[in-house]
């Protein structure tokens, strides 16, 4: 397949699209779904080879002998990311948002206070919230349509019940790679702050060309013994709906805390996620996120022209991810006023900004992960929606 490739998911239980009519109202027949962070795009062959060979055999068991799995993400992190990892170090959860849940539940107490930097992934919060601890949201300042740490604003907002932080890296919504000079500061902060830091970088391989992910143990490897990663191969190659992710901790300590909390819980992997990561991470799905980065990339600047030519509307700078995050405060029009010509008139779901958290009030995330035709098709409804401001 190519990535222009258009694939109807209507009728799959797909959530993207076959919840559009009861959220969005609008039908996946005149709605452009761009809201759920997966892709419109099949994964490498290499995976669909590897679930063929699970369906041909027919019995499914119990997974076991995961080294050909470890020795998987072992390699990825190392030719990928430069990153040494032991194999005794991976935990595999049920997607990262679990695995972020359990970290919350392993590393603080209820009514302890975890900080996220906003605008970001909403599902932080809504974990942080349920499990009985506190949210101090940090805002990101924004230059020249940039996000930025704010460090010195952050200190004043500390209330001294702060145990946890939880970095997006590279940022969503915000689409920033952080740079390691970033990275060090905040390992710097919780250092000072005494804070677990949490450091999920599920987006770590969707990253443009010139851009590079800096992984946060070879960013600040002195801050191992508070350092909780996140990775998983998701995202990376549309694998969602296996619910598979990687809990990686050197520091044994952390991680004998973490492995009472999972056994606690009875959590363990499921084979068909096991086996779709270990033919993920392998050097023909390398080559497949190439090409699917250099597809991106032609989408985010085709998108981006287009909303630059919408008087108001400004797209924040994607260094990764397959999510814009666009601007809408310069219409100078309330959000209940732009998400109505947005959803209604251009027939676009789309991500609330203020779900984010602080910060993300004037804004609405998209996904640009397909067929480019439904970028273009995107850009020109955004435009008639919007043609009084221009």
């Amino acid at each position: 397949m190519t990535f222009d490739t258009a694939i109807s998911r209507a009728g799959t239980h797909c959530a993207k699209w076959d919840m559009l009519a009861p959220l969005y109202g609008l039908s996946p027949d005149e709605g452009l779904a761009m809201w759920v962070a997966d892709m419109e795009f099949r994964p490498p062959q290499v995976v669909q080879q590897a679930l063929e060979k699970m369906l041909a055999h027919g019995v499914y068991g119990y997974f076991g002998d995961d080294r050909a799995y470890l020795d998987a993400i072992r390699w990825w992190m190392k030719t990928r990311h430069g990153w040494e990892v032991q194999p005794e170090w991976v935990f595999t959860t049920h997607g990262l948002v679990n695995g972020t849940g359990l970290c919350v539940n392993a590393f603080t107490q209820p009514g302890d206070a975890v900080i996220l930097m906003t605008p970001v992934y909403h599902a932080f919060a809504r974990i942080i919230k349920a499990a009985g601890r506190d949210v101090l949201e940090c805002p990101l300042a924004m230059s020249d349509g940039k996000a930025e740490m704010d460090f010195d604003a952050w200190e004043d907002l500390l209330t001294g019940r702060e145990k946890m932080l939880i970095l997006c890296s590279p940022h969503n919504p915000g689409g920033r790679v952080w740079t390691v000079d970033e990275l060090r500061k905040v390992a710097a902060f919780c250092e000072k702050h005494d804070l677990i830091l949490v450091s999920d970088e599920i987006h770590n391989d969707l990253v443009f060309p010139g851009q590079k992910h800096a992984v946060m143990p070879n960013a600040a490897p002195e801050i191992a013994n508070r350092l909780v990663m996140l990775t998983a191969s998701t995202k990376t190659f549309n694998i969602a709906g296996a619910h598979i992710g990687n809990v990686i901790i050197a520091d044994p300590d952390l991680r004998k805390t973490f492995a009472t909390t999972m056994e606690a819980l009875g959590i363990s992997p499921n084979s068909f996620g096991m086996h779709m990561v270990t033919a993920a991470y392998s050097p023909e799905g390398a080559a497949w996120v190439d090409d699917l980065m250099r597809y991106l990339d032609g989408n985010r600047k085709l998108f981006d022209e287009g909303i630059a030519r919408i008087p108001g509307l400004r797209s924040t700078q994607l260094e990764a991810t397959y999510l814009a995050w666009v601007d809408f405060s310069g219409t100078g029009m309330t959000a209940a006023e732009f998400i109505d010509r947005v959803q209604k008139t251009a027939k676009i779901a789309t991500n609330y900004g203020a779900s984010f958290g602080k910060g993300g009030e004037a804004y609405l995330r998209f996904n640009i992960a397909c067929p480019r035709a439904q970028v273009i098709e995107a850009v020109a409804r955004l435009e008639r929606a919007f043609a009084d401001l221009q």
